[in-house]
């Protein structure tokens, strides 16, 4: 989730407004070198109104797997880029895509983050993170969704779900980390990802930053004019996740968010169960966790504190992934 949502949208009503108003100048002048009547210009207008508004409409829909996803194949970068001791590692979905990942150990690591990019670029556009999670001592696991960078496969909302799955698998069953111990963290689409996975495994916590509380509410916030609700093809309800997860829960937000308001994340937080803990950051949408520094660091020492004392009630039986 980026500026291109922001982009494309004006684009997209400002090509259309250009088109309309040019059309419109058009039918005026023909009507009236033909003498028309102001009824006949009338319903002319409404017609280029309606067809207008059929065909953005119908781009939209047929538009939207770009605006949601916007992967990068290139992987130049890796973590001992920056200096950090790395696994590459492939794992393979319940469809038999083979996906790319990293794992980045820390010392001592109480904790593993399972961590879930967003919409655009691939893990290589996380080193910046990766850095911090590792300085704060904690393992990283960090995943490509299929179509990204080295993983194989076209990015779809059930695709990604599988691809967690895989992940979350990968950590538990190859790598022997205890569920308790793995923190699941999403950065905007990817917190709807993570939050989806921690209603179907056991796990330590539940971070989300930068998120929205569906594809809907998005899509209605770009475009609230038209028929969003009707045409949307994906789904992700992030806040209906949450509100199903029984697992402490972070979320964590920037004011200044450009791309997905800061009440989203309020919402976010209000839909949780105890326990849960609501952040504050600066800054935009892609950098508010570099912006705020060392603000963002202490609430993840803090929340890491929390977790370490935790002793969970009983909570529901989740499905073991197999």
């Amino acid at each position: 989730m980026a500026w291109r949502y922001v982009l494309l949208a004006a684009t997209t009503w400002l090509r259309v407004l250009l088109a309309l108003v040019v059309t419109l100048w058009v039918i005026y002048l023909v009507a009236k070198a033909r003498k028309g009547s102001i009824m006949s210009i009338g319903w002319s207008i409404i017609l280029v109104v309606f067809l207008a508004y059929t065909i953005l409409a119908l781009a939209l829909y047929f538009m939207q797997p770009s605006f949601l996803y916007s992967p990068v194949r290139q992987v130049p970068y890796n973590p001992g880029d920056i200096n950090l001791h790395f696994e590459n590692i492939v794992f393979e979905t319940k469809d038999r895509l083979k996906l790319a990942a990293w794992f980045i150990p820390a010392e001592n690591a109480a904790f593993t983050v399972l961590f879930c990019h967003g919409n655009g670029g691939n893990m290589t556009h996380r080193l910046d993170t990766i850095n911090i999670l590792n300085e704060l001592g904690l393992n990283c696991f960090i995943f490509d969704y299929r179509g990204y960078g080295a993983s194989e496969g076209k990015p779809s909302e059930t695709g990604t779900y599988h691809d967690v799955e895989a992940a979350y698998k990968w950590l538990t069953q190859k790598k022997n980390i205890p569920p308790e111990k793995i923190i699941l963290f999403g950065r905007s689409l990817g917190g709807s990802i993570a939050a989806y996975l921690a209603t179907k495994v056991e796990a330590g916590a539940l971070i989300i930053e930068s998120s929205f509380t569906s594809y809907v509410d998005i899509g209605k916030k770009f475009y609230p004019y038209m028929p969003v609700r009707m045409a949307a093809r994906f789904s992700y309800p992030t806040i209906d996740y949450v509100r199903s997860v029984h697992l402490p829960v972070m979320i964590i937000h920037s004011r200044n968010d450009e791309v997905i308001p800061f009440e989203f994340g309020l919402r976010l937080y209000d839909a949780a169960n105890e326990p849960k803990e609501f952040i504050e950051i600066s800054g935009s949408h892609n950098d508010g966790f570099l912006f705020s520094g060392q603000v963002y660091r202490n609430a993840w020492s803090s929340w890491l504190d929390f977790l370490k004392d935790y002793k969970p009630a009983a909570k529901p039986a989740l499905k073991r992934i197999s």
